[in-house]
């Protein structure tokens, strides 16, 4: 069989909508679930959620590469090359898998930008560009994230949506309700040594990568606004607003807040532009 590849530009104009009418699709990627979608509205009302899990092709993954692990306990590994050529084109097919439904969504509600975190894989050591021999350590090792940042981008910019990348410290870490940091794991009584959920400080159990979504989208929003707002202006919120001056710390309640302050009768300034 014989394919033919042709290379080709186009020129696509992208949304330009104001922040205040803004609707995003904030994007939490993660190894247990592959992604977690968030519609949200530049005042932080979330107009809807999409898990993304492809669990059947992970399945297939994870049985192939423990062939793998069988077959090299019994021969030599230079035998074995074939296979993980075929364990990483699994891995690459769920990657455009992954990809495409997270554009599907976005334009299923029309949204203008696309939210990521901004993963930065480059200054890993030599260790971790070996093979593992964990499980879970293999897992994080095949994990996609910016490859899937890459087609996402490509099929944004033929849709005319927008890309953002934002600050990914203590999105997870950090409860969207401003309640604090969350507990997962062994840290948690409540969530059964479940890295999918986490317990907020008020108790409350809830999915971790859902409240990670939350806080991207909201981080995004708070620098745009930050942006259209002349300095002075963004000091006099700043003082109502104290815990916007840091963004690795930025939650959605943060969003809200800053809004409330915005809109309030007594500010007199530019409000969202």
């Amino acid at each position: 069989t014989y394919f033919l590849r042709f290379s080709y530009t186009e020129e696509v104009s992208l949304s330009k909508t104001a922040v205040k009418e803004q609707v995003i699709c904030s994007v939490d990627l993660g190894i247990n679930t592959d992604a977690v979608c968030s519609i949200m509205c530049a005042d932080g009302t979330i107009l809807g959620r999409k898990f993304i899990n492809f669990s059947s092709d992970k399945d297939q993954l994870y049985h192939v590469l423990g062939r793998i692990r069988r077959f090299q306990r019994e021969h030599c590994s230079r035998q074995v090359q074939s296979r993980w050529g075929y364990a990483k084109r699994l891995n690459m097919e769920l990657s455009r898998k992954i990809a495409t439904e997270i554009t599907k969504y976005a334009v299923e509600y029309q949204a203008d930008v696309i939210v990521m975190e901004h993963l930065n894989f480059q200054n890993t050591t030599d260790k971790t560009s070996k093979r593992k021999k964990k499980s879970r350590s293999m897992r994080l090792h095949l994990w996609k994230a910016q490859t899937v940042q890459d087609i996402v981008e490509n099929k944004a910019h033929r849709l005319g949506i927008h890309i953002a990348r934002v600050c990914a410290w203590g999105t997870s870490r950090l409860a969207f309700d401003g309640s604090g940091k969350v507990l997962r794991g062994k840290d948690s009584t409540k969530t059964n040594n479940n890295y999918s959920l986490c317990e907020f400080q008020n108790g409350k159990i809830y999915h971790c990568d859902l409240n990670a979504s939350y806080n991207i989208g909201a981080r995004y929003f708070i620098r745009e606004i930050r942006k259209s707002i002349p300095v002075t202006e963004w000091q006099c919120i700043a003082a109502k607003v104290p815990e916007c001056m840091k963004r690795s710390t930025c939650t959605l309640s943060t969003l809200r807040n800053l809004c409330s302050a915005l809109y309030e009768p007594s500010y007199n300034g530019t409000a969202i532009a």
